[in-house]
């Protein structure tokens, strides 16, 4: 219990347009040596590079620059102004209320929703759902386009009083306002957990030491002896003459929940254990944004789910960070936004320090990297959806017998021989000391070489072949040798699968729980481990739910075997566990929703829902 106040690179660089001809001459040039593509990563950035679009991210509001998706369209004669929902929520404090309407959007912004609605139409559009605000005009309110960024002024509203009080629940700020005006709630990052605790006790005293920081910047100017409230306190006030920032030091467990009101204006500010509002949100036609406590005996677990149709023009598709490379990791917004994802959810684990892949991904029937250890994978095709424990058996074939591959383009590194195609990336530099390379053109071995130091050097990877890569065994292949490569799933059925992306382990099947993290290679304290939870699901009713469950009230986060019994509430069939923790990332139309991005970490790949166009 808290005594007192709470209070106390180069490619980057390349035009748009060089890029794609750059990609095209790869793939016709891989196409010419040998009949057909066969860089399969290659294939795909194509197929989901980014077009070109009218959507613009730069907003100005009251001069303050912010990265928000807008987009204007015209309608009946007239020119709209639509901003993204999820940015509009951030940018001016808005609540998006329940709707079960996906082309309009009820919000609570200083009004009463019952006797003084405030309804927004909603517009589809390039990954977005933007709200248009044409309409939307407060008194001294101002929407203007200028130099191709939305300029936003208003008002500068003054901050009469700030109050402190009590509640049950713990302490609240409530801020008195001449007039409705703009508000953001941002969390500060905060440094990683050790990787390592030295005993259980030891990781107690830190939660409950622990702080995290949160800034609310209101529009609004108070005057500097308001700020004195706060002199012997933990948290703190600047003021500005446009600007009002309260920068609140929680214990890890509480934070803010911000509510508006009128008559006269106020803004609420309650800090509490269960500060998530809950929502149920039709998003889009067959995807649904839902926020809801779930209970497991005592606890209580704030979730964070999307629940999506495949059935309605939603298609689901495997990716990663860097579109022509393996190698690399990225912000999931990043990276949804590059591949114009309407929604996404980190996928599977990797090696945070080489960035890596560590479990399939599998695209458009091509293997990207290959599964490790019997992990649990979700395969899907045309709306069937298979969840189970996979492996591969992959060996080529040579005139004198048949030599086993151990993995394909991953980072899991183990004795034994290792494959490499272009979907790698145009280089490959060896991942441990002493290996030996065999470069594979048009099925034929043109060259053996030292791998040498690990790190230090490294080898071009044909777009005709591949390398294969022998780590601590004795394998002789002649130059000049004819290869043939065979590979097999087990179980076989997920051949037949065009997408898969794996993780683990495996939590439900057949709607019972076949929770056995050790049996697909996690360790005793992955097993045991209290943390933020992704995971994935079927329904009876064919549809796929992507959630991200989170720390419960006033303690740590879900271990396994509960992440399990909370995708059992979620009626799941069949359920697999995605890369949990500071990897957890769920994204909807152009923000994160279950957590602030400055607390989330760079992931290699993740699931993306996209709009298919009728």
């Amino acid at each position: 219990m808290v005594k007192g106040s709470i209070f106390s690179l180069t490619v980057r660089l390349i035009p748009f347009q060089t890029k794609i001809l750059l990609l095209l001459l790869w793939a016709a040039l891989g196409l010419l040596l040998t009949g057909e593509v066969r860089s399969p990563a290659y294939a795909l950035a194509l197929s989901q590079m980014p077009l070109p679009t009218s959507t613009n991210k730069e907003i100005l509001l009251n001069n303050r620059p912010l990265t928000i998706a807008w987009s204007q369209w015209e309608q009946a004669g007239k020119t709209h102004i639509g901003i993204s929902d999820t940015g509009f929520a951030q940018i001016l404090g808005v609540d998006l209320l329940n709707t079960s309407d996906p082309t309009k959007q009820p919000i609570q912004w200083f009004n009463e929703p019952k006797t003084n609605p405030i309804v927004l139409a909603t517009k589809l559009k390039g990954g977005y759902r933007y709200l248009d605000v044409t309409n939307f005009t407060p008194p001294g309110w101002q929407f203007a386009v200028k130099n191709k960024a939305l300029v936003i002024t208003s008002p500068i509203a003054k901050v009469q009083d700030i109050r402190l009080g009590k509640q049950t629940f713990g302490d609240r700020i409530v801020i008195d306002l001449d007039r409705p005006t703009s508000w953001q709630v941002n969390q500060q990052s905060t440094p990683p957990k050790p990787k390592t605790v030295i005993n259980e006790l030891v990781g107690i005293v830190k939660a409950q030491v622990a702080k995290q920081v949160w800034l609310i910047t209101i529009d609004g100017s108070a005057n500097p002896s308001i700020a004195q409230t706060f002199t012997d306190s933990p948290s703190q006030i600047e003021t500005t003459p446009t600007l009002t920032k309260i920068r609140l030091n929680l214990p890890v467990g509480l934070s803010p929940r911000v509510t508006t009101l009128t008559n006269p204006y106020r803004l609420v500010i309650d800090i509490r254990p269960d500060g998530m509002v809950e929502k149920n949100i039709l998003w889009a036609d067959g995807l649904r944004w839902r926020q809801q406590y779930l209970s497991l005996d005592e606890d209580r677990f704030p979730v964070v789910w999307l629940e999506v149709n495949p059935a309605k023009n939603l298609k689901m598709l495997p990716f990663w960070s860097e579109a022509t490379t393996l190698v690399g990791t990225a912000p999931l917004v990043k990276t949804a936004e590059r591949y114009q994802a309407v929604a996404a959810i980190n996928s599977g684990f990797f090696n945070r320090k080489n960035q890596l892949p560590l479990g399939a991904i599998r695209t458009d029937g091509n293997w990207i990297s290959s599964p490790i250890l019997n992990r649990g994978a979700i395969a899907w095709n045309n709306g069937k959806i298979k969840i189970g424990r996979l492996s591969i058996l992959e060996s080529v074939i040579t005139n004198t017998g048949q030599i086993p591959i151990t993995t394909f383009n991953s980072g899991y590194v183990q004795k034994g021989v290792a494959r490499y195609s272009s979907a790698w990336g145009t280089n490959y530099t060896p991942l441990t000391d002493n290996e030996t390379i065999f470069i594979v053109q048009n099925n034929t071995v043109t060259a053996q070489l030292p791998g040498g130091i690990i790190g230090k050097a490294t080898f071009p990877i044909p777009t005709n072949g591949y390398l294969l890569v022998v780590r601590g065994n004795n394998v002789s292949i002649p130059i000049g040798s004819i290869l043939r490569l065979q590979s097999a799933t087990i179980p076989a059925d997920f051949a037949a699968y065009p997408q898969i992306l794996a993780a683990g382990p495996v939590l439900i099947q057949n709607r019972q729980i076949v929770l056995d993290a050790k049996s697909e290679g996690f360790s005793d304290a992955f097993v045991r481990e209290k943390a933020i939870r992704s995971a994935i699901c079927t329904t009876a009713s064919g549809n796929v739910l992507i959630a991200a469950v989170h720390n419960r009230v006033g303690g740590a986060g879900a271990t396994l075997a509960e992440v399990a019994r909370v995708m059992q509430q979620l009626d799941c069939t069949d359920a697999l566990n995605f890369d949990g923790g500071s990897s957890t990332s769920l994204y909807l139309g152009g923000q994160l929703i279950n957590r602030s991005p400055s607390t989330a970490a760079r992931v290699h790949n993740g699931l993306g829902i996209f709009l298919q166009q009728p």
